[in-house]
């Protein structure tokens, strides 16, 4: 009998499980049936900023083509292990036929690692959608102000090539293709409240009117993607916001990165001023269930980050904080180091990767997969500066 994936030391009751591994003191088992019960359906919800960006277009889907790039099997074991039943994967190139994300999905995730030991089983996402992006794509204008407009700083989302550091959804259940909802082109004036990138000291704007009037608010895009479980539908609310440095005085991305934050709470408000790319207008109704998915580039309790777009989100009265803990994390170790989900090196620990599930979501239980030197796991982590995020959650079905 097949059973849901559980990590940690929560109690399970009537189950029984395929397989069970030891990873980091914990047991993680493996279910591929997906409901806990008769009306119950209980999901696992992951992101994954998985650094798989190269230097220029093409690049990453020709290492992924090949079946053995080394970074793209780390990120397979992590994914096989953790078993998701909807995943969010930061930096992977978009392509119109989502063929970079194809491969990795039946490249490496359907794949069998035989010299694992036990062997870790292939995971198979059926639906997968590949969202288009603003990164690299020529806006003609100058909008760093260096007198140039044909630089990486000068696209709508900063990138060397169409489709840098785009987004694909993974999942088991089926994606409603039709009734995806993209705001890519949404433009950062519109959205109510906007910070417009102003100098210290005069205060004189940065971007001239023509600029700030044209520029696009998302680096990425800002998606919209309904899925159906077992007669219910959640929607992702998946992007990925700029970081809020390598800017000037002016804090441009550390505006841009706060207003790419503060778009999902105006959208889960239900908002009449956002505007999709078909321009249908407002968010989410009351009851509609969702969860926000991705690099958002902006930690609560450090960094350079505007925070209070953050906090918002985290306060905010439709939505759940499951505050994953690294999975090294004990009763000692404090929050703000639980808590984190990258490390940039020299700039230190942060939380910038987040899975926030409505309150239509019961959460059980959450975790960032991120053992300590030394343990089951620690070398896969390698592959990319961010850890995988997820939240398991139960989901009352028709």
């Amino acid at each position: 009998m097949n059973m849901r994936s559980l990590i940690g030391d929560k109690p399970i009751i009537a189950i029984a499980f395929s397989w069970c591994v030891l990873l980091s003191g914990s047991l993680l088992c493996a279910d591929e049936n997906a409901s806990s019960g008769t009306d119950v359906t209980r999901l696992r919800i992951a992101t994954y900023n998985a650094s798989l960006y190269g230097k220029s277009e093409g690049m990453v889907a020709e290492k992924l083509r090949s079946g053995k790039n080394q970074q793209a099997k780390q990120i397979a074991a992590i994914v096989q292990t953790v078993r998701p039943d909807i995943l969010l994967v930061n930096e992977i190139d978009y392509d119109d036929d989502a063929a970079t994300a194809k491969w990795l999905r039946d490249l490496y995730f359907a794949k069998q690692d035989e010299s694992a030991q036990p062997p870790r089983e292939p995971i198979d996402y059926p639906y997968v959608y590949s969202a288009a992006s603003n990164t690299g794509i020529a806006s003609g204008m100058d909008l760093d102000n260096d007198g140039a407009t044909d630089g990486a700083n000068d696209a709508w989302g900063y990138g060397v090539y169409p489709g840098q550091y785009a987004f694909s959804v993974f999942s088991r259940y089926p994606i409603q293709g039709d009734a995806i909802r993209t705001f890519q082109k949404f433009l950062w004036a519109d959205l109510p409240g906007a910070i417009r990138p102003t100098m210290p000291g005069d205060g004189k704007s940065f971007h001239d009117d023509d600029v700030w009037r044209s520029l696009r608010l998302s680096s990425k895009n800002h998606v919209d993607v309904p899925i159906t479980i077992d007669g219910r539908v959640v929607h992702v609310l998946a992007s990925h916001p700029t970081p809020p440095v390598f800017d000037g005085p002016e804090d441009r991305n550390g505006a841009r990165n706060h207003d790419e934050i503060d778009f999902w709470r105006h959208y889960i408000e239900n908002d009449p001023a956002i505007k999709d790319d078909s321009g249908h207008a407002g968010g989410l109704g009351k009851g509609e269930a969702f969860v926000i998915l991705g690099d958002l580039n902006s930690d609560p309790l450090s960094g350079d980050s505007r925070r209070g777009a953050i906090e918002s989100l985290l306060e905010h009265p439709r939505i759940t904080d499951p505050q994953p803990r690294r999975m090294s994390a004990d009763d000692s170790t404090p929050d703000e180091v639980a808590n984190d989900t990258a490390n940039f090196g020299r700039n230190g620990e942060m939380r910038a990767d987040y899975v926030l599930p409505s309150r239509e979501l019961t959460t059980i239980d959450a975790q960032v997969f991120w053992p300590s030197d030394g343990q089951p796991g620690e070398r896969w982590i390698h592959a990319s500066d961010h850890r995988l995020v997820w939240v398991d959650v139960e989901l009352p079905t028709k």
